[in-house]
């Protein structure tokens, strides 16, 4: 039987400029970018050099610290530059792709059939390992481990997200196949969140439990569920994966092919061409997004969350949406006045938006203020879900206290947790930047 995930806390934001459920292919991207900063805290060592010829498939680079963690070519082609700055530290690995695509033949494999330790062995080999994140701390799983369960989350409750049901309908019998692969990599279970409303064939895949969710914004996030069937405590680990990265793992299995489609939801009032493209992981901005509102921001991935690019810069590795926003450096005289302006999205009584809770609003990326002295007590609670005090952690983060973090619940959080927090504290602290800095001492301090 499905669980249910029911949600009361959060925050249902409606914006305008969603995507229309239909497919194109995107044009073709002549490079694809390899940035180790999608693969976090993956320190790249480089297996080839500028100039080598490579297949779809070939290793590029792999952890300094783990060489079972390795990240594989998307496209078949030649390694044209290896970007450094400072230290000589590796920014991108651009390469230039073939016009015709050579996969390197892995051979096909049934993981029902196989044992466990093949199927992991087949993972980490083939590069496949990079798709699948840890928790906590949020980076590249470790082969060396074993999860005590998987999650994957197929309902995306962030604001212009992606539909994880449409990216999949055609690519179900492969996702399948991922599953079965995925069962193999821990002695627990396999969760797969789904949108409850929704008569999803999602909730037809074998060996999976389904959970049910409902409820505003992060509902969807893997934090959240983690949260409400598995909570995490010190020494454990639970692995995580993106839907589509499952239809990848699944695809190889069965066709011996590493084939990384990336389907790209364009979305954004600035977009003019807002549809789902499908393209390769990493590839060039432009062939996706070809047509959008001069002064705008270009981000790869949601507005709560992800990262500004620049019209001649790459995919994040792992993004499935390319969101296009006004830059807000255009100011209201007058904004702090409730009745001026309705159109402003704005969770307390200081406009008039919450008078209209189904209104969907055009935003930008002004964020109305600047950082201030002054913690409103409550206000952070209301958009968190998870049983935590995360204005008490916030503190603890900044003051470096590993004993507070570790009892007010740093192990079951990553910045996405708090990207509401972000959007909605009078404060105006960057608190996702907070929590991934101490993040980063629990990795380094207690690993």
């Amino acid at each position: 039987m499905p669980t249910d995930v029911k949600i009361k806390k959060g925050l249902r934001l409606n914006l305008k400029g969603e995507a229309t459920e239909t497919f194109e292919q995107a044009e073709k991207s002549k490079t694809i970018a390899l940035i180790p900063a999608n693969f976090y805290s993956l320190v790249p060592k480089m297996v080839l050099k500028e100039g080598a010829k490579l297949k779809a498939g070939d290793e590029v680079f792999f952890s300094k610290y783990s060489d079972k963690t390795r990240v594989v070519s998307p496209v078949s082609g030649t390694l044209k530059e290896v970007r450094r700055g400072a230290k000589r530290k590796i920014l991108d690995v651009i390469i230039e792709a073939d016009e015709t695509q050579e996969y390197k033949d892995f051979g096909v494999m049934d993981p029902l059939k196989s044992d466990s330790s093949e199927v992991k062995e087949r993972i980490f080999s083939t590069g496949l390992g990079i798709l699948l994140n840890q928790r906590p701390y949020n980076v590249p799983a470790n082969a060396d481990d074993t999860p005590k369960a998987i999650y994957i989350s197929a309902y995306n409750t962030a604001p212009l997200t992606g539909s994880a049901e449409f990216i999949l309908k055609d690519r179900v019998e492969f996702f399948q196949a991922g599953i079965n692969a995925l069962t193999k990599l821990t002695g627990g279970i396999v969760y797969l969140g789904v949108d409850k409303q929704s008569a999803s064939f999602l909730k037809d895949i074998e060996n999976v439990e389904v959970l049910n969710i409902s409820g505003p914004h992060p509902a969807g996030n893997v934090g959240t569920l983690i949260h409400e069937t598995e909570p995490m405590n010190r020494g454990e680990r639970v692995w995580t994966v993106n839907p589509e990265d499952v239809a990848i793992i699944g695809e190889q299995f069965k066709t011996g092919k590493y084939n990384a489609q990336r389907t790209v939801a364009v979305t954004g009032t600035s977009a003019k061409n807002r549809l789902y493209f499908k393209t390769i992981a990493g590839s060039e901005v432009k062939s996706v997004l070809k047509d959008f509102e001069d002064n705008s921001r270009i981000i790869s991935g949601n507005v709560l969350t992800g990262e500004k690019v620049e019209a001649d810069g790459y995919l994040n590795f792992f993004a499935n949406e390319l969101t296009v926003i006004p830059e807000g450096n255009e100011y209201r005289m007058f904004g702090w006045l409730p009745f001026k302006d309705n159109n402003i999205h704005s969770m307390s009584k200081t406009s008039l938006s919450w008078l209209f809770p189904k209104k969907k609003y055009e935003v930008n990326t002004n964020i109305n203020g600047e950082e201030r002295a002054l913690v409103v007590t409550g206000e952070m609670e209301e958009v968190m879900p998870l049983d935590i005090f995360p204005m008490q952690l916030i503190k603890a983060c900044m003051a470096g206290d590993i004993e507070k973090m570790e009892s007010l619940g740093i192990y079951e959080v990553v910045p996405e947790d708090f990207a509401l927090i972000d959007y909605t504290n009078t404060s105006k602290i960057e608190a996702q930047s907070i929590i991934r800095s101490g993040l980063d001492i629990m990795l380094t301090e207690v690993g």
